[in-house]
């Protein structure tokens, strides 16, 4: 169970003055090695912010000389708060809260010698202070750099999947309570969803799994004047890697910048959704996508990395 520390999590970030130091000490205090740490403040043409990089080495993980594969889990956001304009953490800031809430578990896990097989590298970052920016149908939270930046910064090429959680409340597209997944997106390409995730989701949450529907627009990079549903596949344009969403949902349409508006039993479905495909993942017991087939589209159709990119004259 992972309440107590999606709990500890949600109240670390709800402060005006949380910074990545202090999450750094509060990850100590969970039993997460500080030398595993890193935190990097980054100044964007909007402010600032702290991003944090925390690496589990596996029994069998690359860290340690073996050959179990290497699981990414990024907390996708704008900002975790919108002062001075709203007072307290804001819908957006969920996917900050589910990542660091999985590696105060994962930390407490290997603490107690439950050590994965597969290395885990957990990402996200820190703004209390960010901005806001209109968006269809609710506001969206901006943030103080750009995309490029963040996936800069949150993305490592030695990795071999990516789940990207990232709140998904400010649409119409997902009407469910709850956490859902995204189809496997690797290079370009929108392929069939995990039936290995599928399984492991309704594992955690004891009902069927749900699953949020993307568009070709969505897994461009930002900045191409196209719509987005929201960054929550941004990671896919920086990796190879095949990348699933976790989108933490609402039956209604929830502006991101929204304050209490974060449902903290839906985050910990999230969180032990994530650590249980860490440890699958590591083990081989969870493929993100079919490599046979992956190889046999691309050789009838051709790559589509160039989605990767800002498109054509960028």
């Amino acid at each position: 169970m992972s309440m107590k520390y999606t709990i500890e999590a949600y109240e670390l970030l709800d402060s005006p003055s949380v910074s990545g130091a202090s999450v750094k000490e509060a990850l100590a205090a969970a039993g997460v090695d500080g030398s595993a740490v890193t935190v990097k403040t980054v100044q964007g043409p909007k402010g600032h912010t702290d991003f944090i990089k925390i690496w589990f080495k596996g029994s069998e993980g690359r860290k340690n000389g073996g050959k179990a594969p290497t699981l990414g889990i990024v907390g996708r956001l704008g900002g975790i708060g919108a002062r001075p304009e709203r007072v307290g953490i804001v819908s957006d800031g969920d996917g900050a809260v589910a990542a660091l809430a999985a590696a105060m578990k994962l930390g407490k896990m290997a603490q107690l010698g439950d050590v994965l097989k597969g290395d885990v590298f957990v990402s996200t970052h820190i703004c209390p202070n960010a901005p806001t920016r209109p968006h269809d149908p609710v506001p969206f939270m901006d943030s103080p750099i750009n995309m490029s930046i963040a996936n800069a910064e949150e993305m490592i090429d030695d990795l071999d999947a990516v789940l990207s959680i990232d709140t998904t409340r400010g649409n119409r597209v997902i009407n469910h309570r709850g956490f859902a997944i995204s189809p496997t997106v690797k290079e370009g390409y929108i392929l069939r969803v995990s039936e290995d995730l599928l399984t492991f989701m309704s594992h955690v949450t004891g009902e069927d799994p749900v699953v949020f529907a993307i568009t070709t627009q969505d897994i461009t990079p930002y900045g191409n004047e196209l719509y987005h549903l929201n960054s929550i596949l941004q990671p896919c344009t920086a990796t190879r890697a095949p990348v699933v969403g976790v989108a933490l949902t609402a039956k209604s349409a929830v502006p991101g910048c929204a304050t209490g508006s974060s449902q903290v039993v839906d985050i910990e479905l999230a969180v032990r959704f994530v650590i249980e495909i860490a440890k699958a993942f590591g083990e081989g017991k969870a493929a993100f996508y079919d490599e046979k087939e992956f190889k046999h589209i691309v050789d009838l159709y051709g790559p589509m990395t160039h989605l990767q990119t800002m498109g054509k004259g960028a």
